[in-house]
């Protein structure tokens, strides 16, 4: 630890580390420094260097700290080992945890915890180095990483100290102050200045007490917009600017764009002003040749109106003729489908015939018919008929023999196919026959040979008599 300096407020107004009594430690704010946590933080303030990690609403473990109504607050505030000059010992103290519990309670009145019911909102805080009002700079730091886990709250809190330092009021102690100097005065409030958090540790009177809280407000202000500022970096989307905005500022950029074009290149913009008065006396010359060409074209417009009487004509010709070509068109088509339906109409009268034909009963009527009109043409024609009827008997001769053999080769076929089938039959009862023999003979030898085996146990000193006529003498002296 370093010596106690001679004084801590210079004679110029200003402290050790060049701040004015008014004024607080630079601040700087990291929010989403932790993966696994649901908020975090990573606050520097001075040399202060503090990391938070909000895990939550969680269901509250063990069951007996649940709240049927609200969630449970837990505030850890921890200090390592190697924050401080002279190692500090690990776990818990009686320093950290009442630090824990006013933290704890600065945080109750904000926090809606009645939204969560049987849960519980842990907020860790490590201090990695401490340069003095490490549980202000916590406090700021675990509301910066509530709201980044998206905890439902009444607005932000924000926590500075104001001391007594060679008997001035100074704002925010740094590490020197705060080790020598005479009071420090921790508070915490809502941004609507509603003190959450109040403690003293030293002697003040009550108007230095006014005065330093009114220093207090000035300090946590600044604060609330480093907090909010942090946030909006990561929530806020940005604002589209309005139709109008965007019109006013396009002319403007147009207006900026032509003077500078026209003050670089005004020698060029002489030479581009000659070309368009030259094509301007161009366009007024041809003008004047259209303007002589209309009063030709007047003078000729009968012309042109025979010749428009004649293409009419060659038209109306082409319109006639292109009529008379559709019209034949129509007539072959009307052809085509009446000859069409009447083929339609023939085949469906012969297969109408045909199915009579193919009933027996009409079958023996048409060949009666047949005969009767054969007999007539016999009568009429005998020799045409004979020649017809001798074809027919020809043909009828050929497709009987064809028949007669397609018939018995089917009958050899038959024939052959039955006879595999009885072969295949005769085999089967053979195989069952040898099968059943087979068996038969086993069985056979099986009760000869239990039949040898019975002989054998029974010989000894008494014969066997199976029959009691056989016993002889012995039944008798048995008697």
């Amino acid at each position: 630890m370093s010596d106690k300096p001679e004084k801590l407020i210079t004679d110029n107004g200003l402290r050790l580390d060049g701040r004015r009594a008014d004024e607080i430690r630079p601040m700087k704010i990291e929010i989403g420094v932790l993966s696994r946590a649901d908020g975090s933080c990573y606050l520097e303030w001075g040399r202060n260097k503090i990391l938070v990690g909000v895990f939550g609403p969680r269901e509250a473990h063990p069951r007996r700290t649940q709240r049927a109504d609200t969630a449970v607050i837990r505030y850890r505030y921890n200090m390592a080992s190697f924050s401080v000059e002279d190692r500090a010992r690990p776990g818990p103290s009686r320093r950290s945890i009442e630090i824990s519990k006013v933290s704890r309670e600065a945080f109750e009145p904000v926090i809606m915890a009645e939204l969560f019911p049987k849960t519980a909102i842990d907020i860790f805080v490590e201090v990695l180095q401490a340069d003095a009002g490490t549980r202000t700079a916590a406090i700021n730091a675990s509301s910066v990483a509530l709201a980044d886990a998206g905890i439902p709250m009444k607005g932000l809190i924000t926590s500075c100290a104001f001391g007594k330092v060679d008997g001035q009021i100074v704002l925010d102690l740094n590490k020197e102050e705060d080790n020598y100097g005479e009071a420090d005065f921790p508070v915490a409030m809502t941004q609507d200045g509603e003190i959450t958090l109040l403690q003293m540790d030293g002697h003040l009177t009550p108007d230095e007490i006014k005065k330093g809280l009114e220093l207090v407000k000035k300090g946590c202000k600044e604060i609330l917009e480093i907090q909010q500022t942090v946030l909006r970096k990561k929530f806020e989307t940005p604002v589209d600017e309005t139709a109008e905005e965007a019109a006013d500022t396009a002319e403007t950029e147009n207006k900026v764009v032509e003077e500078e074009a026209s003050l670089e290149y005004a020698s060029e913009a002489a030479v581009v002003e000659e070309a368009i008065e030259e094509a301007e006396e161009l366009k007024k010359e041809i003008s004047e040749e259209t303007a002589a060409a209309e009063v030709c074209s007047a003078e000729e417009i009968p012309e042109f109106e025979e010749l428009e009487e004649i293409i009419e004509e060659a038209e109306t010709r082409v319109d006639e003729e292109a009529l008379e070509e559709v019209v034949e068109a129509e007539i072959e088509e009307e052809a085509e489908e009446e000859a069409f339906e009447e083929e339609a109409e023939f085949e469906a009268s012969f297969e109408a015939s045909f199915e009579e034909v193919s009933e027996p009963e009409k079958f023996e009527e048409l060949e009666a018919e047949e005969t009767v009109s054969g007999e007539e043409k016999m009568k009429c024609e005998p020799e045409e008929f004979i020649e017809e009827e001798t074809q027919l008997e020809e043909e009828s001769g050929i497709e009987e023999i064809a028949s007669e053999e397609v018939f018995e080769s089917e009958l050899e076929i038959e024939s052959e196919a039955e006879s595999e089938k009885e072969l295949s039959a005769e085999e089967e009862v053979e195989a069952e026959e040898e099968v059943e023999a087979e068996e038969e003979e086993e069985v056979e030898a099986e009760a000869e040979e239990e039949v040898e085996a019975e002989e054998k146990k029974s010989e000894g000193p008494w014969k066997v008599v199976k029959d009691p006529s056989e016993s002889g003498s012995r039944g008798e002296n048995n008697e």
